[in-house]
Order: C-alpha cells, then structure tokens, then sequence
C-alpha cells in the first residue's frame, strides 16, 4: 500500500536529519545495527547538529543520560530498548492513576527496569525536576514548547524540539527526530518501517477502510452542540487516517489549510460543509452519541445519519492511544482499526 502523505512524511523526516552532520566523520557506534545498508551522517561522528523550530541542537557526544518532556516523547527511547532518567507523567487515559500508561508499563516491564523519575506538567514543564535527572539530553521532538521553555530547558541540557509546528509533530518524525538527538537515527528508521509494515497488514484485512472520507471531533460537549470543533489534518490523530488508507476529507483539507492550528471549529449552522465526511470518530459516552444523533442540523450529516460513528471513551486508553505514539500503536492497532471498520460498513 503506497500513500502519499506517507512519502512526503518521509521526505520532511529525511530532511530533518538531513541538516545533522557537522563536524568530524567517522565509524559508526557500537550500538547501530550491523546490517544497515548505510549510515545516516547523523550517527557517522561527533559533534552532531539537528536542526528544529526552535534553534539548532548541538550534541558533542553521544547521550547516556536521556530526559524527556510533553506527551508521549519518553517512547521513542523505551522503543529503541533506552530508558530515560526522566519523562512527563501521563496526565490523560491513566487508567490507574500512576502516571504510567499500560503500553509503557508493558515496555518498562519488558526491559527490567523500574518506572523512571515522573515529571508532573500539571502546571508546565517542572524545570526542576528535569534538571535533577542531570541528563545529556532532554527530547521534545512532538511537544509545545514555547521558546521560553526552550531557552529554560536549554540552560540544563541540548533540547530536540519539534521540527516545524507545536503539537504538528506526526509519529514518523517524532520518531526519527527523537532518535537522531539520541544517536541512533538508523534504528529510528528501522522502527518506523516495522510499524509502517504493521499498519500496512492491519488495512489489508481490512479493505472497507479504503477511501473513507474521515473526520475526528473533539470533545463534545452535549449541553453545547452550537458549534463543530475537529481535529485538523495537521493533528496526529486526524492524520493517522491515512496510514490506514482512508482520506481527508476535502472539507477539512480546506479549513486545515487555513490555519497552523491542530484544531478548528465552525457553527453548526455550517454543518453542510460536512456532508463529505462518511466516518466520525470522536471522544464520547452514549449519551453523547445520542445528543449527536437527536440534533436537529448535526443529524444532517451523513456520517451521524448512518450510525458511522467511532466513539472513544475520554479516560480508557483505547481513547488515549488514538493519538498515534511509537509504542501505543501496536498496543491499539487491531482494536482500533476494528471499530473503524464497523464503522465504514454502516457508512454509504
């Protein structure tokens, strides 16, 4: 299955690494794999420089001591077999309340180690506490910082932020520019061409996802439906859509690329606008659902008229892993991609 969004996702990744390599060349660490057909410049020597939103991220030597900070950034080095000295506490879907989100407890567990110093972002980055990890590197690759924290940060440790646009960040680049900032920018690729094959043989089974024209609501609230607030195609979870070879629909190609914003709204007297969109996914109870559908103008839409609704609940992890990271899509893959299969057999 060949895509698109899928090459020009790899052409922006390759060009982020791309800016790394300055400095002296030379072989690669003892920790790249050995079968690699060649060596990104990124992991030829030191120093190295990766380029991002915020500044360029210079790493005189490869990092042992690795942090990070924001969502899900702490995945990247648990995937490549990394644990960090520090990492944000989840602070959405924790099931148990211990900060931990069940597909990194299951890595953790994997690798024999115990769960890391949990930075609480309750109120923002806790300076602080990341500066008590003393790490060599602080990985921000999908995050909002702003250029205050990253100046702050930078002041502890070199800090890779996101490549273009706050919260923008998809879970290839996050992938490959959080493993560049740690030396291993060969293993970084070979992880995100294992979940793309993953990804591949899931739609596979799955041929009525082909094409569906989907949109994904944010949360709604049923006491207030005047307006139709969605992720934009610029959010990871929108954007997930098509690694699963189903479409954007024009509507939301169309408001997305009126703002860098990862989420848009519109009235719902506007609501025709939505009359392409053949699959909602959104995070909601029953009761919701059934605000949507006894709606006088939001019942309009296709997609609410045929029951073509995923609804994922606010605090199960289910709902969490929607929002694609390294480690959660194999946990949710094959139970997401069934709903939205249910789904796409009710849509017309």
């Amino acid at each position: 299955m060949v895509r698109s969004p899928r090459l020009l996702a790899a052409a922006v990744a390759t060009a982020v690494l791309g800016l790394a390599a300055c400095g002296t060349t030379g072989t690669a660490a003892p920790e790249q794999g050995e079968g690699s057909a060649s060596v990104p410049a990124a992991e030829q020597g030191y120093p190295i420089s990766v380029e991002h939103a915020l500044g360029t991220t210079v790493l005189e030597a490869k990092p042992e001591r690795v942090a990070t900070v924001n969502w899900a950034n702490h995945e990247v080095p648990l995937a490549l077999g990394v644990v960090p000295v520090g990492m944000a506490a989840a602070n959405f879907g924790d099931d148990d309340g211990d900060g931990v989100l069940p597909w990194v407890e299951e890595k953790l567990t994997e690798l024999g180690a115990e769960t890391p110093v949990l930075f609480d972002e309750t109120d923002g980055v806790d300076f602080e506490a990341v500066a008590d990890t003393q790490p060599d590197v602080i990985l921000a690759g999908y995050s909002g910082l702003t250029q205050q924290d990253y100046d702050t940060l930078s002041e502890i440790a070199p800090v890779v932020a996101y490549p273009e646009a706050a919260w923008a960040t998809s879970w290839r680049d996050t992938i490959l520019v959080n493993s560049a900032g740690m030396g291993m920018a060969s293993e970084g690729e070979q992880l995100v061409a294992d979940l793309e094959a993953e990804i591949d043989a899931v739609a596979a089974d799955r041929p009525q996802l082909s094409g569906k024209r989907t949109m994904f609501l944010t949360h709604l609230d049923p006491n207030d439906l005047s307006e139709v607030s969605f992720y934009s195609a610029k959010d990871t979870r929108a954007a997930f859509f098509e690694d699963l070879g189903m479409a954007t629909p024009p509507s939301i190609a169309e408001l997305s690329a009126q703002s860098d914003s990862f989420s848009g709204s519109v009235s719902a007297e506007q609501i025709d606008r939505f009359s392409d969109v053949d699959i909602i996914v959104t995070y909601a109870d029953d009761l919701v659902v059934e605000e949507l559908r006894a709606d006088p103008l939001l019942a309009q839409m296709p997609a609410i008229a045929n029951d073509a609704i995923v609804a994922l609940p606010n605090t199960d992890p289910l709902g969490t892993a929607a929002n694609p990271t390294p480690l959660a899509i194999s946990w949710v893959l094959e139970d997401y991609a069934d709903l939205l299969a249910e789904a796409a057999d009710k849509s017309q």
